[in-house]
């Protein structure tokens, strides 16, 4: 079965320098707040260009601490009230909405552009006395419309928030994602552009105060953990974890541009293909495609999922149920059209890649899939 990411190729290319990095944890033992977090730290906000860095446990703590950082910052709060709306997209992981309840707020979600990225004329549409802020999801790893987002959080005075858990090394004019908002929340699990070996997470700002503030929530809430003034998390990056990432960390930008790769030998196999739609890169953009998500009619998407396992190729759908029809967000939401969100739901299919993937396996993965579409 070819996987959706082969991790295991991975590894073994950077096997010497990971385990090197293991060792010298172990041989030093300070598994927690050691030097090599303190070094991510600094690192990480060099290769991003910001000015702060914050290691965390998770991609959803990351926006869960980063969201009270800016409730706290911006209103003198520790979290937001229930009546206090943050617009979003329902096209996304769980931890994208969830992160907002746990912050305190309501949900706003909204419509999404044929990029699969939130639209930003749904954003000025559900915008009211109530909007707080907004927060993106740079999904699959293709930037939003970041200058007119920002432009409305602007013109409304609202926060903009990041999530860009899929998106690690993808640029915006020029700008990494991330750093354009006030705050940018990163996820370090393993399938992502840059993965941890268990969870893990960033968050980034140029704000000192918010800086603080996170700092503070991820080692329960204060200064002193003795003498606590918040009510935090035990929320740490692992020193261990932190060692992997500072070695994968050197090879990003050559993983990145492997994967853009693969997704370039897709486009032009399947371009021929009427019933396959192939991804949308945004303007001005650089997508890392941290997935390759095609669109094929709904009536043949199960079948399709199906035919592909059976020649021995694996598949995802992301995200087969938008947020605002799941359970959790019932009666703690407010919703606007998101139409197209539910037709594109019901249309996607992620393919494998990875940095590792190479051009006979990809030319098979598009060719099987052409022949399928066509027989069903």
């Amino acid at each position: 079965m070819i996987p959706m990411l082969d991790l295991k190729k991975e590894y073994e290319l950077l096997k010497d320098e990971i385990e090197e990095a293991i060792r010298e944890v172990m041989e030093h033992q300070q598994w927690i707040n050691g030097p090599e977090l303190k070094r991510f730290e600094i690192e990480s906000s060099r290769y991003l260009g910001c000015k702060y860095s914050v290691g965390v446990n998770s991609g959803t703590d990351a926006l869960v601490i980063g969201l009270r950082a800016i409730s706290y910052v911006t209103m003198k709060k520790e979290r937001f009230e229930e009546g206090d709306e943050i617009i979003t997209t329902p096209f996304t992981f769980t931890a994208t909405g969830e992160s907002i309840l746990r912050a305190g707020a309501t949900p706003v979600f909204v419509d999404i552009d044929e990029d699969y990225n939130i639209s930003p004329k749904a954003i000025e549409r559900a915008i009211t006395n109530k909007t707080k802020g907004i927060l993106v999801v740079h999904l699959y790893g293709n930037p939003c419309k970041m200058n007119e987002i920002l432009k409305i959080a602007n013109d409304n005075n609202l926060f903009l928030l990041e999530d860009v858990a899929q998106a690690f090394g993808s640029k915006y004019c020029d700008k990494m994602v991330g750093t354009i908002g006030e705050v940018g929340a990163f996820s370090f699990f393993p399938s992502k552009n840059l993965g941890a070996f268990g969870d893990g997470g960033l968050i980034v700002t140029n704000s000192e105060e918010v800086r603080d503030f996170c700092f503070y929530l991820r080692n329960h809430g204060g200064r002193d953990k003795y003498n606590v003034e918040f009510c935090g998390y035990n929320s740490r990056l692992d020193t261990l974890q932190a060692a992997i990432l500072l070695k994968k960390l050197k090879y990003v930008d050559d993983f990145v541009n492997k994967r853009r790769e693969v997704a370039r030998i897709y486009k032009e196999e399947l371009s021929d293909e009427k019933e396959i739609k192939t991804p949308v890169e945004t303007e001005n953009s650089l997508h890392t495609f941290h997935q390759f998500t095609i669109r094929v009619p709904a009536t043949k998407r199960d079948r399709v999922v199906e035919e592909l396992a059976r020649h021995g190729i694996s598949s995802m759908i992301y995200y087969p149920v938008l947020l605002c029809e799941m359970q959790l967000f019932k009666n703690r939401m407010r919703v606007t059209s998101v139409d197209n969100a539910i037709k594109i739901s019901k249309e996607v299919i992620s393919l494998p890649i990875g940095p590792t993937q190479d051009r006979d396996t990809t030319i098979r993965i598009a060719n099987t899939l052409k022949k399928i579409v066509r027989e069903i």
